[in-house]
């Protein structure tokens, strides 16, 4: 699949950020010692398992942040399924800086296509059902955008990016305002138009509740996929609805074919599965 690619200015900060944690006050000590100033090299960034790429052009953002100098020569593009060997992509240039990168560009490439791929497998699962995989904001801190993007290049969609994209009423928003109503009605005094209001539900009665009130979304809370199936019919294709909560790789296709709208899940961004790929250079 095609996934359209990040700005590289929006991913920059979070690149130097990545750099400056890993060369401290210091530097790369072992390859100063070892590595001419003026040695070049060329390396082959290869997958080490089948996966869905993601973050290739982040990794070699990581080479050129230390020297604009290093080139790519690309074999595979993000949103590409490749088997374990793939070459992805050859990077030349100094060899220090080839070296002293490898590990932050594996880390960030790594995560993302971990990412990628388990979303892909998960919008597999689903099959030919409406339901699409959304992460949430269960991101790692300072990383948020990179993990968004790996779950688009998955196939999947993403949640609010921010707490100022949408309203999400939660259990908590409820006990503080005295229950769903006021609470909206705060929302709706405070808020213009454009924003969509989502309530989090746990029973049918709950969310009986939340549709007489105008919402744009229903988050169906823990629910089998039993008592997820009679929510549907309940909302009738009024609002979006979201199934959220103890949702595994066994269970997913069970809850997309109770013919929800979306299945947010938390783990695919905060319990990541590295995918492995590895930086193999060739001989001096």
């Amino acid at each position: 699949m095609t996934v359209a690619p990040l700005y590289p200015s929006s991913y920059a900060p979070i690149i130097a950020r990545a750099l400056e944690e890993d060369f401290g006050a210091a530097g790369d000590i072992t390859t100063d010692s070892i590595v001419a100033p003026d040695a070049r090299a060329s390396a082959s960034i290869v997958a080490r398992r089948e996966g869905r790429v993601a973050g290739l052009d982040v990794a070699l953002a990581v080479f050129t942040t230390l020297d604009p100098a290093v080139t790519a020569e690309f074999g595979h593009h993000d949103g590409e399924d490749v088997l374990a060997g793939a070459r992805l992509a050859v990077i030349s240039g100094p060899a220090r800086v080839l070296l002293s990168g490898e590990r932050t560009a594996l880390n960030l490439l790594g995560r993302m296509s971990g990412i990628a791929t388990t979303t892909r497998d998960l919008t597999v699962a689903v099959g030919d059902h409406k339901a699409r995989i959304v992460c949430t904001r269960k991101t790692a801190p300072g990383l948020r955008l990179l993990d968004k993007y790996a779950v688009r290049a998955g196939g999947g969609v993403n949640h609010r990016f921010g707490l100022g994209d949408g309203v999400l009423i939660k259990d908590n928003h409820r006990i503080m305002a005295g229950g769903v109503g006021p609470a909206i009605e705060r929302v709706r005094q405070r808020l213009g138009h454009m924003v969509k209001v989502e309530v989090e539900v746990d029973t049918l009665a709950e969310l009986e509740e939340a549709l007489g009130l105008g919402v744009d979304a229903v988050l169906l809370d823990n629910m089998t996929p039993e008592l997820l199936a009679e929510a549907v019919l309940l909302v009738g294709g009024r609002v979006v609805t979201e199934a959220s909560g103890g949702i595994t790789p066994d269970t997913v296709a069970d809850v997309a074919a109770a013919g929800v709208d979306l299945i947010s899940l938390g783990w695919l961004t905060h319990s990541v599965t590295n995918w492995d790929v590895g930086l193999d250079f060739e001989p001096a």
